[in-house]
C-alpha cells in the first residue's frame, strides 16, 4: 500500500522566480535578422539636384532681373537699368525682347537674387516671366572657388 505523506510535509511546488529568456532571445534573433535582410533593399529617396556649370559660349545680349535685399525689382539691358515692380515685369521684358530683333524670344533673361532675401520672391518672379511667355529664364549664381 502506498504510503501517503501527511498534508503540508511533502515536496510542494515553490513559485518561480526566474524568467526563462530563451523565447525572448530567439524573437529578437529573428527580428535581427529580419531587419538585417531587409535594409538593403530599402532605397532612401534620392533627390536629383541640378548642377551648376558653365556654358560653352556666353550669348550675346541678355536682359537681367536684379532683385536686391529690400525685394525691389531692377531690369538691366547691357549698361542701362530701371526699377520695375512685378505687375509690369512681364511687360517690360517683352518690349525689351521685341526690341532687339527678329530672335527676341531667344534672348535669355537672368534673374539675380540677393542670397538674403526668400526663395518665394525668386519663385514669383520665375512664374511671373514663364507666363509672360519667355522662353528661356536662368538664373545666376555665384561659384565659391
Amino acid at each position: 500500500m502506498p504510503s501517503v505523506a501527511p498534508k503540508g510535509r511533502g515536496r510542494g511546488r515553490k513559485p518561480m522566480a526566474d524568467i526563462n529568456m530563451v523565447p525572448f532571445i530567439d524573437v529578437m534573433l529573428v527580428l535581427l535578422i529580419i531587419f538585417m535582410v531587409t535594409a538593403p533593399l530599402i532605397s532612401p529617396s534620392v533627390i536629383s539636384l541640378p548642377s551648376v556649370g558653365s556654358a560653352a559660349k556666353a550669348p550675346d545680349r541678355v536682359i537681367q532681373v536684379l532683385i536686391d535685399k529690400d525685394e525691389k525689382l531692377q531690369i538691366k539691358e547691357g549698361k542701362t537699368s530701371s526699377p520695375a515692380t512685378l505687375r509690369d515685369l512681364a511687360s517690360r521684358v517683352g518690349d525689351m525682347q521685341h526690341s532687339i530683333g527678329p530672335s527676341a524670344f531667344e534672348v535669355p533673361v537672368v534673374i539675380a537674387a540677393d542670397k538674403s532675401i526668400k526663395y518665394e520672391t525668386v519663385v514669383k518672379v520665375m512664374d511671373t516671366l514663364q507666363r509672360a511667355g519667355v522662353q528661356r529664364v536662368g538664373l545666376s549664381v555665384q561659384t565659391t572657388p
